[in-house]
């Protein structure tokens, strides 16, 4: 019988979604001021630092994260700040799970760009009502 892990590890899309894993993990990297990176694997990277509104307890506000079929960033601005979402493109939109949460299959190097922005203004937004 073969040996079927070998294969997983070597398809392309396993190489795509550890160079998006890397671009996405750069953003927040980038970002991370103030921040405390809780997780940091091959497969997870995780930014925690903000306040839970109600609770006033410590929560991850960023993280990333590769699963069986994409490559998820998830960040909590676009959740908190309507504003926040209401400004994103409509192709990045089109890559939205949920209200926080951005699915990627493939390298996209315009939506990656807009995501650092994003992560910008969430991160501002988070400050300015006090989470961070």
């Amino acid at each position: 019988m073969p040996d079927r892990t070998r294969y997983k590890s070597e398809s392309p899309m396993n190489r795509d979604f550890e160079s998006i894993f890397a671009s996405l993990r750069e953003i927040l990297r980038r970002h991370s001021k103030n921040l405390t990176v809780t997780e940091d694997t091959p497969t997870r990277y995780t930014l925690n630092g903000g306040k839970h509104p109600t609770h006033k307890t410590p929560v991850d506000i960023a993280w990333i994260h590769i699963g069986k079929n994409y490559v998820s960033f998830h960040h909590m601005g676009v959740y908190g700040c309507e504003r926040l979402r209401e400004s994103l493109s409509p192709a990045l939109k089109a890559r939205m799970q949920g209200e926080s949460c951005f699915n990627f299959k493939k390298p996209d190097e315009a939506l990656f760009k807009e995501l650092d922005q994003m992560t910008v203004h969430g991160f501002a937004a988070f400050r300015k009502a006090g989470h961070l």
